[in-house]
């Protein structure tokens, strides 16, 4: 079972009698959950492959929304947004589960740059932030656009692979 079917179980059906939910906040609740979840609730635990990081939130702003992806040590990734769009899943798929596992793993040579948090506010424009799930808590790195768009800044490399793995998760849904 994959880590978004975990969160979410086999199958959502939604319930009689439930107050329908505003679309555009799917993104954020979604994002806010992956955030909060503990990683043994998703039968993740440390390995050799992964024995800090075993997933990777990158959030930065696109014009008036902001987007996130996320990846996971299974293979799992998704893009939230704060619009009404988002694609969820992709495990399925071996391109984007390797991109997902590549981010997360280079998640782990930014564990000692990050400090641990328990607020996830999304970046101001012309930021971008790395939240990294780690098994003891959520970690934060943040920094501008301009340094990792032109490759100069620490974190270039990283956001390099969380592009990648927007890449694989669009190619599979044909965007």
């Amino acid at each position: 079972m994959g880590i978004l079917s975990r969160l979410f179980g086999e199958r959502a059906v939604p319930q009689p009698g439930q107050p329908n939910q505003r679309s555009e906040d799917a993104g954020r609740q979604l994002r806010q959950m992956v955030l909060t979840t503990p990683p043994e609730s998703m039968d993740q635990r440390p390995t050799d492959e992964f024995p800090r990081v075993y997933g990777v939130l990158m959030d930065w702003p696109i014009g008036d929304q902001v987007a996130t992806i996320f990846s996971s040590s299974t293979g799992a990734a998704s893009l939230y947004t704060t619009s009404t769009f988002g694609i969820i899943g992709g495990e399925g798929h071996e391109p984007v589960r390797a991109a997902a596992i590549a981010f997360v793993r280079a998640g782990d040579r930014l564990f000692d740059a990050s400090t641990p948090t328990g607020v996830f506010p999304y970046p101001e424009a012309g930021h971008v932030r790395f939240y990294l799930l780690t098994f003891e808590g959520v970690r934060v790195v943040e920094t501008d656009v301009a340094s990792v768009q032109d490759g100069t800044g620490v974190c270039a490399e990283f956001f390099s692979l969380g592009q990648e793995v927007l890449t694989q998760l669009r190619s599979v849904v044909n965007l």
